[in-house]
C-alpha cells in the first residue's frame, strides 16, 4: 500500500500562517469566550436536541447567522461561538447530521493543521488557542452536504460562513448554501448549492479558536510547579473522540490521512509532533516575537494518533541504529535522571518488536513524553507517545520494582502499537479488544526482551487471566467483539476500553499463539501487517493470515482459525472443563459465578467453546486434547485407577478456562500440595487455588475445599501461589471484615504467613537486602503488606520504627524504595493524625511522582473516618489532588473498610459534580463504580444501589453503565454466597486458625 498522500502547495500557502488580527484579538475574545462558555455552562441542553439548518441560504459576501451560533464582531473579524442547539422540531431523525457515523461520501486526503497555544490565561482567566486547519478530501459520491467532526471550536466567519471551500487539481468548488454547528453529533455542517463530483478532490479551510482546558482531552493544558513557579503545558489526548476539538476533522478511524502540522508558540518553549521538525523560525506577530515550528508531514494515520505539544521539557537521548530515541519531561525530573531507565529499555524493546514484526519502525525518531496531568496511563501517537509521569520516569531512590515493572511493560504496550495499531489500524472501534489485547499480550514480550532475567511473562496469569475472569463469569458481561451498530457515541466508544477488552483480549490471543506455537503466530502476524500497512482492518483478516500460516505448514486443528476463534471472540465468557479421572468423562459448560443468574445475549455458538486442553499427570505424561462439544470422553484422563496418581489440565494456564476435577483427584492434588508441592508447576500451584475458589463460589465443589487449598502456603515461598491465595481470601475480607468471622481470619493469615515473614526477614538481613529477581522481590513486598496488613506483630515493629526513623529526620528517608507503599499505609493506620498529617507534608512535598503516588494512596489507610472524610473533600480540589489522581484517591479510600461507607455517601451526594467534572466518556467511572461497590452484600445495601440507579438517571453513567449492571448483578450473588457460606467459614477460621 501507498505510504499517503503529500501536502500540495496551495494547501501549504492556505494552511500555514496565523491571521495577525485573530492574534490582535486574543484579549477580547477571551473575555467573550468566557461569558458564552458560562452561558453555555448555565443552559444544560437536552441531549437529543440539536440546532436546525438556516432558513434563508446564505450567499458569498453576505454575513449569515447561522443557528446555534452566535455572531461577534472583533475589530475587522467576525468569530462564531457555539452556543446551546435550539430545540428541533422540524428536521426528521434520519437527516445524516443527525446520525453519529459519517457518510461514506467523502474521504480526507491530508490536512494542514496551524495551532498557536497562548500559555496565558486572558483577562477572562481562559487559556485559548487559536488555529487555521485546511484539510483535502475526495468525493467518493455525489454529495452536496459536506459533514466534519468539531467540538467546542469557535470559528471565524469567511464570507459570512464557518469555513470556505476550493476545488484541488482544477476542480470547480460549489458555493456554501449555509454552515452550522450541531452539537449533539458534533458536526460542522456545509450544505452547498450544488453536488460535489465524485473522483475530485476539494479543499475546505477553517479559521477557529478553542479553549486550551485542563479536561484532559483534545488539546488541552497541564500544569506542573518548578521552582516556585507554575509552568504551562499544551498537549494533547485525542483518543478516542477529541481530535475534533483541536480541529475540524473527520474524526474516524478508518478515514487516514496525512498531516503537516505548524506549530506557534513562545521562544522558550520546544515544540513537538508526531514527526520530525522540519523548520524552525522566529517570527514576530504585533511587536512580539514567536517561534514557529513547521513539521514534517506525518505518514498515512488516523485522526486519534495525531499528537502535539508546547513545553519547557528536557530529554535525554539516545541513537538506536538510525531511530532517535528521546525522552521528555520536567527539566528537574530529566536532569534527576529519572528518564534513564526508559531509554535504556526503549532501544531493546524497538529491536524486538522489530524483529517479531519482520518490520523496520516506520519513523525516524520515537519521543516519548511524561506529563504531568494525563487521563489514561499512556497514548500510543504515532512516533509521539505521551505517558502519566508514574508510567515513564523512574528514580531508583524512590522508585520501586513495581514503578521498574510499570515503566517497561508500558512503554512495551506503547511501542507494540506503533505497528499494531498505527501502522495497521482496526476499521471502526467495535473491534477495539484486537488493538488493545494484542498490545496487552506482546507487552511482557517484549519487556522479557528487555529485562530477560524477572520471568515477567508469568505475571500475566494473575495480572490479566484470573483478574478478567472475576468480571467474565458474569451473567452481564459482554463478548470481545461488539457489532459496529453497538459501539457509535463517545461514551460508548470510552466504556469499551475494559479489562475485556485489554485482558481478555490479551488472554485469548495468548492461548491463540500456544496452540499454534509463536513460530507460526508470527509468521501469520508478519503477513497480516504487510499486507495491510497504512490501512484499516477487521478482526477476520488477522484469522485470514494465520489460517495461511497454518495451511503452509499442513498443521492440523480442530476447525479452522475463524471457527475456533469465534468462539472465544463472538460470545462472552468462557467454560469450566469438567474431567471425572474415573470414566475420563470430559464435559465444558458456561462459567457463572452465580450459577442461578440468567443470561440475556444469545449466542450463536449456545455457550461452547473448542476448548484446547494441555494435560499432565504425576508419572509427567503431558498432552494436547482439543475438547469440542459439550461431553466427550478421552481415555488419557481416566488416571483413577492408578493409586495415587493425579492429574493436572491446562498447563501453565495457557487456555482461557476453568478447570474442575472429580473429588478423589482434588483430593490426590491437595495431598501432592502438602507433601512436596515443588512436584506441581508454580502456574498450576496458583491455578489449583484460583481455580478452587471460583468454583467453590459457583457452586461445583465446597469452599471448605477451597479453603483447603491454601493450607499448603506455609511451605510455600513463591510469589504467584501465594499473590493467587491473597487475591481469591480478599474476597473473603471484602465480605466478613465488617462480621465476626474476619478474627478467626486473620489469626489463619497470620498463622500461614508468619513463616513466609521469617523467611525473608532471613534472606534480606532485617530487611536491608533486596532480593535478586522481579518475583523474589515482589514476594517480599507482598510478606510486608500481608504481615502488616494481617497484624504480625513482628512486620508492625519494623512499619512503625522506619517510619518513625523517618518523622525524626524528613530529609532521609530509611524505608527501602520497595517496602514503602506497606509501610506507609501501615503506619498511617496505626498512627493517628500526626502519622497522616506528615504524610500529608511528605506528599506535597514530593518531587517524584513514583513516591507522591504510593503517599497519596497511603492516606486512605487512616482508620480515622473525619480524616478520611476530609480527604475525600481534597478529592475535588485540583490543587489538592490533580484531577488525573481524583478517582483513583476515591477508590483507594472505598478499599478501607472505614472508608467504604464515607466514600458510597461522598459518590451519591456528588454524582452530578463527578460526571460534568470528568464527563461521560470519562474511562475512570468503571473502576469507581466497581471499588465503592465491591463489599455489597446485603439487601439494604442492594436497595441503595437500586436507588442510586433511578436518582441518576437523568444525569447517567458514562463508561460506568456496564459496571452498574455488573454491580447490582454482583451484590445480587454475594448476597447469596455469604447467606449460604458463612457458617461453614467461620467454623474453618476457627478450626484451621488454632
Amino acid at each position: 500500500m501507498a505510504k499517503g498522500f503529500f501536502i500540495s502547495k496551495t494547501l501549504g500557502i492556505v494552511g500555514i500562517a496565523l491571521g495577525v488580527a485573530a492574534l490582535a484579538t486574543i484579549i477580547a475574545l477571551s473575555v467573550v469566550y468566557a461569558q458564552l462558555k458560562q452561558q453555555t455552562d448555565n443552559a444544560a441542553p437536552s441531549p437529543t436536541t440539536a440546532s436546525t439548518p438556516g432558513q434563508t441560504p446564505g450567499t458569498p459576501g453576505t454575513t449569515t447567522r447561522v443557528p446555534g451560533t452566535s455572531a461577534i464582531a472583533l475589530g475587522n473579524t467576525t468569530t462564531t461561538v457555539s452556543s446551546p442547539p435550539a430545540p428541533n422540531t422540524t428536521v426528521g431523525p434520519q437527516e445524516p447530521w443527525k446520525k453519529l457515523r459519517l457518510p461514506t461520501s467523502l474521504k480526507p486526503e491530508n490536512y494542514t493543521v496551524s495551532l498557536q497555544p497562548v500559555l496565558t490565561p486572558g483577562s477572562g482567566g481562559l487559556y485559548l488557542f487559536h488555529g487555521n486547519s485546511s484539510v483535502r478530501f475526495m468525493c467518493l459520491e455525489p454529495t452536496d452536504l459536506i459533514l466534519i467532526h468539531s467540538k467546542k471550536l469557535n470559528y471565524t466567519l469567511q464570507e459570512g460562513f464557518l469555513v470556505s471551500l476550493t476545488g484541488a487539481d482544477g476542480a470547480l468548488a460549489p458555493s456554501i448554501n449555509a454552515t452550522w454547528l450541531e452539537a449533539a453529533t458534533e458536526y460542522l455542517v456545509v450544505q452547498l448549492s450544488s453536488q460535489l463530483q465524485a473522483s475530485q478532490s476539494y479543499e475546505l479551510h477553517s479559521s477557529f479558536t478553542g479553549e486550551l482546558a485542563d479536561d484532559l482531552a483534545g488539546f488541552y493544558r497541564s500544569e506542573y510547579q518548578e521552582d516556585g513557579q507554575t509552568k504551562v503545558v499544551a498537549t494533547t489526548q485525542m483518543q478516542a473522540a477529541d481530535a475534533r476539538k483541536a480541529f475540524p476533522c473527520f474524526d474516524e478511524p478508518a478515514l487516514k490521512a496525512t498531516f503537516a502540522v505548524v506549530l506557534t508558540h513562545p521562544p522558550n518553549h520546544v515544540a513537538l509532533s508526531n514527526m520530525p521538525a522540519q523548520s524552525v523560525e522566529n517570527v514576530t506577530i504585533n511587536g512580539e516575537v514567536w517561534t514557529r515550528t513547521t513539521f514534517e508531514p506525518t505518514l498515512k494515520m488516523s485522526t486519534y494518533l495525531l499528537a502535539f505539544i508546547v513545553s519547557q521539557f528536557e530529554a535525554v537521548k539516545a541513537d538506536q541504529n538510525g531511530t532517535l530515541i528521546q525522552i521528555w519531561g520536567r527539566p528537574k525530573a530529566i536532569r534527576e535522571g529519572q528518564g534513564g531507565y526508559a531509554l535504556n529499555v526503549t532501544g531493546p524493546i524497538l529491536s524486538f518488536f522489530e524483529r517479531h514484526y519482520n518490520t523496520a519502525y516506520p519513523l525516524s525518531k520515537s519521543d516519548q513524553v511524561a506529563l504531568p496531568d494525563f487521563n489514561a496511563g499512556a497514548m500510543e501517537n504515532w512516533g509521539l507517545v505521551t505517558y502519566r509521569e508514574n508510567s515513564l520516569l523512574f528514580d531508583p531512590l524512590y522508585s520501586s520494582i513495581g514503578n521498574k515493572e510499570r515503566v517497561v511493560t508500558v512503554i512495551a504496550h506503547e511501542l507494540a502499537h506503533q505497528w499494531f495499531g498505527n501502522l495497521v489500524t482496526l476499521r471502526w472501534w467495535n473491534d477495539l479488544w484486537l488493538n488493545e489485547g494484542f498490545a496487552s499480550y506482546v507487552e511482557y514480550l517484549g519487556a522479557d526482551a528487555a529485562e530477560p532475567n524477572w520471568d515477567i511473562k508469568d505475571l500475566m496469569v494473575t495480572n490479566d487471566v484470573y483478574r478478567v475472569m472475576a468480571i467474565d463469569a458474569l451473567a452481564s458481561s459482554h463478548p470481545l467483539s461488539f457489532r459496529e451498530e453497538e459501539i457509535q457515541t463517545p461514551a460508548q466508544i470510552s466504556e469499551v476500553f475494559d479489562s475485556i477488552a485489554y485482558s481478555k483480549g490479551a488472554s485469548v490471543l495468548r492461548m491463540l499463539s500456544e496452540f499454534l506455537t509463536e513460530d507460526r503466530f508470527k509468521r501469520g502476524l508478519q503477513s497480516y501487517l504487510h499486507t495491510f500497512a497504512y490501512g484499516n482492518t477487521v478482526y477476520d483478516n488477522l484469522w485470514t493470515h494465520l489460517q495461511m500460516a497454518v495451511s503452509q505448514d499442513n498443521f492440523t486443528l480442530p476447525g479452522t482459525i475463524k471457527q475456533i476463534m469465534d468462539r472465544w471472540t463472538l460470545q462472552m465468557g468462557f467454560p469450566v472443563v469438567s474431567v471425572d479421572t474415573h470414566s475420563g468423562n470430559v464435559t465444558q459448560k458456561h462459567f457463572l459465578l452465580d450459577p442461578n443468574s440468567t443470561v440475556q445475549r444469545p449466542s450463536a455458538f449456545d455457550y461452547t467453546w473448542i476448548v484446547p486442553v494441555s494435560w499432565l499427570t504425576s508419572d509427567n505424561q503431558t498432552g494436547m486434547y482439543w475438547l469440542q462439544n459439550q461431553t466427550e470422553t478421552n481415555t488419557d484422563f481416566a488416571t483413577a485407577a492408578a493409586s495415587g496418581k493425579w492429574l493436572i489440565c491446562n498447563i501453565n494456564v495457557t487456555g482461557y478456562f476453568r478447570v474442575n476435577y472429580d473429588p478423589e483427584n482434588w483430593g490426590r492434588l491437595l495431598d501432592q500440595l502438602e507433601s512436596n508441592h515443588s512436584a506441581i508447576p508454580i502456574l498450576n500451584r496458583a491455578q489449583l487455588i484460583d481455580d478452587a475458589f471460583n468454583l467453590a463460589r459457583a457452586e461445583y465443589i465446597s469452599t471448605e475445599l477451597a479453603l483447603n487449598t491454601t493450607r499448603y502456603l506455609s511451605q510455600e515461598t513463591d510469589y504467584l501461589p501465594w499473590d493467587t491465595a491473597l487475591n481469591n481470601l480478599g474476597y473473603f475480607k471484602l465480605m466478613f471484615d465488617r462480621s465476626e468471622v474476619y478474627g478467626p481470619m486473620k489469626r489463619y493469615v497470620r498463622k500461614q504467613v508468619t513463616p513466609l515473614f521469617r523467611h525473608f526477614q532471613d534472606l534480606t538481613s532485617n530487611w536491608t537486602i533486596v532480593p535478586s529477581g522481579l518475583m523474589a522481590q515482589y514476594n517480599e513486598i507482598f510478606t510486608i503488606n500481608t504481615a502488616c496488613s494481617y497484624g504480625v506483630p513482628e512486620c508492625q515493629t519494623v512499619a512503625s520504627g522506619l517510619f518513625r526513623r523517618w518523622r525524626e529526620d524528613p530529609s532521609n528517608n530509611p524505608i527501602p524504595p520497595n517496602l514503602r507503599s506497606s509501610i506507609y499505609c501501615n503506619a498511617i493506620a496505626t498512627g493517628g493524625e500526626e502519622a497522616w498529617d506528615f504524610g500529608w507534608e511528605m506528599f506535597r512535598n514530593a518531587t517524584v511522582v513514583s513516591e507522591a503516588d504510593k503517599l497519596r494512596a497511603a492516606l486512605a489507610c487512616s482508620q480515622e473516618p473525619w480524616i478520611l472524610q476530609r480527604y475525600l473533600k481534597y478529592t475535588l480540589d485540583p490543587s489538592k489532588i490533580r484531577r488525573q489522581d481524583a478517582t483513583s484517591t476515591i477508590n483507594s479510600i472505598a478499599r478501607n473498610v472505614h472508608g467504604q461507607s464515607l466514600v458510597w455517601d461522598f459518590v451519591r451526594a456528588n454524582w452530578k459534580t463527578l460526571f460534568s467534572q470528568y464527563g461521560g466518556g470519562s474511562f475512570s467511572f468503571s473502576g469507581l463504580i466497581q471499588t465503592v461497590t465491591q463489599r455489597f452484600a446485603s439487601e439494604f445495601e442492594l436497595q441503595q444501589l437500586e436507588q442510586f440507579q433511578r436518582d441518576n438517571t437523568d444525569v447517567g453513567f458514562g463508561s460506568g453503565t456496564r459496571a452498574l449492571e455488573q454491580a447490582l448483578e454482583k451484590t445480587k450473588a454475594n448476597m447469596k454466597w455469604v447467606a449460604e457460606n458463612q457458617v461453614a467459614v467461620l467454623q474453618w477460621f476457627q478450626r484451621e486458625s488454632q
